[in-house]
């Protein structure tokens, strides 16, 4: 498809062609569930009145069990969570958001959730 080597790296690839990787994929997937149905998450404001770096961020409710930590609702939270502030404010604007994102993504094109 692009006639290159064997050796050749996919992220380079990837970000010429704008194709996401499966990661980057399932971040966004992620981040627009959360962006879509933000009446059904607490931010932080809501619990305490304190003004604090991290009272735009959403509440992640208290999880034991590993099966709903890596459920949608808590992954999506903490994804959610480490979006750089700028694309945050977007979240009002679900196309607006979708965009920015996936420009964002596209630019780091991420391989795992911890490079993210």
């Amino acid at each position: 498809m692009t006639n290159s080597n064997k050796g050749t790296s996919c992220r380079g690839l990837f970000k010429g062609l704008g194709i996401l990787p499966l990661c980057s994929q399932y971040i966004l997937s992620l981040a627009l569930f959360v962006a879509k149905n933000m009446d059904d998450f607490i931010i932080n404001s809501d619990i305490h009145p304190y003004n604090t770096r991290s009272n735009t961020n959403l509440h992640p409710s208290l999880a034991r069990l590993t099966r709903y930590q890596k459920g949608a609702y808590f992954s999506g939270i903490k994804i959610y969570n480490c979006l750089p502030i700028r694309i945050k404010q977007l979240s009002g604007d679900v196309n607006k958001f979708k965009l920015t994102l996936k420009k964002f993504l596209l630019a780091g094109s991420f391989y795992s959730i911890e490079e993210y």
